[in-house]
């Protein structure tokens, strides 16, 4: 039977779990964008589809719908109102019952959510980057990375890595993907790499003082352009521009991140990051490093 013309009243939900024809998993569960692209609302096809499902099949009818949406609980409520706008809908005793199961699942699945503090999150990114995944979440150590890229400070770096670290090794995995390496030991991995250059960095900045303590004193140089663009000048001093078949500015990477960050501050004053300078200075790291069109290009001045 359709209620879908009888449906009183619409409710306004922040997130609809509408799919595309390619995504729909179950079609008993699933609302395609077809229907509501056809002139119906998405309220009127999910009462629809809560009226004429088999009763035993509600429950797993709203887990699947909440593992869609990123925050459960206000689909939840949204849902919850939804019914209660149009309740002329199940006045039926066989309804009225369905509405009250539906009422009780609804509110179930609220203290599941709020006791267990889960809220499920769907990878954004292709599942070649998803290194395992457990119920509450999904582990990616190129997400991780980028946002221990966007982190300036060296503290919140490392204590974000070890949660990340931790998280995984007492979460219940269930998918591990075998292409990928260890979640924790790519996490363990980035720890010791941001705290060996920072040690480094800290006693290149030592040995500095001892040097400078009978020179001229300074202070470090403020950067007014993009980051990425002076460091794009050492990178090129070192590793695109020869003379004589020897770098034009020769050292390791180390050496630049220190001479960097202890020479020069961004645009507001603040220190520079060794790890994103590192970063940087890598060969692989194109996208790290100014498009062409921003590039100071240091060989047209010599």
């Amino acid at each position: 039977m359709s209620y879908i013309n009888r449906i009183k009243d619409n409710v306004c939900f922040p997130e609809k779990t509408a799919v595309t024809g390619d995504e729909i998993e179950n079609p008993l569960f699933d609302i395609s964008d077809d229907e509501i692209s056809e002139g119906l609302s998405y309220c009127k096809v999910l009462i629809n589809k809560i009226l004429n499902l088999p009763y035993a099949q509600l429950p797993d009818f709203l887990n699947h719908h909440c593992n869609i949406v990123s925050d459960q609980i206000k689909w939840l409520n949204k849902l919850e109102k939804l019914i209660s706008e149009n309740e002329e809908l199940f006045a039926s005793t066989t309804n009225r019952g369905r509405m009250m199961k539906c009422y009780t699942i609804i509110e179930s699945k609220r203290k599941e959510i709020e006791f267990s503090g889960y809220k499920h999150t769907v990878a954004n990114l292709p599942m070649q980057y998803v290194n395992a995944e457990c119920e509450k979440r999904y582990f990616s150590f190129k997400e991780t990375k980028n946002r221990v890229d966007e982190l300036k400070d060296y503290t919140h770096k490392i204590m974000f890595l070890t949660k990340e670290k931790f998280d995984y090794e007492q979460a219940s995995i269930d998918f591990i993907n075998p292409k990928l390496p260890d979640y924790s030991s790519q996490c363990q991995k980035e720890i010791d790499q941001i705290q060996h250059l920072n040690r480094l960095t800290n006693e290149f900045s030592i040995e500095q003082m001892n040097r400078n303590k009978n020179g001229l004193p300074f202070n470090k140089l403020k950067i007014n352009c993009n980051i990425n663009q002076l460091v794009d000048i050492f990178y090129q001093l070192h590793r695109e521009l020869f003379t004589d078949g020897k770098p034009i500015i020769d050292g390791n990477i180390n050496d630049f991140v220190a001479v960097i960050v202890n020479s020069f501050t961004d645009k507001d004053g603040r220190e520079l990051s060794p790890d994103s300078i590192a970063t940087m200075f890598r060969p692989s790291k194109t996208d790290k490093r100014p498009k062409p069109h921003k590039r100071i290009d240091i060989d047209k001045m010599l």
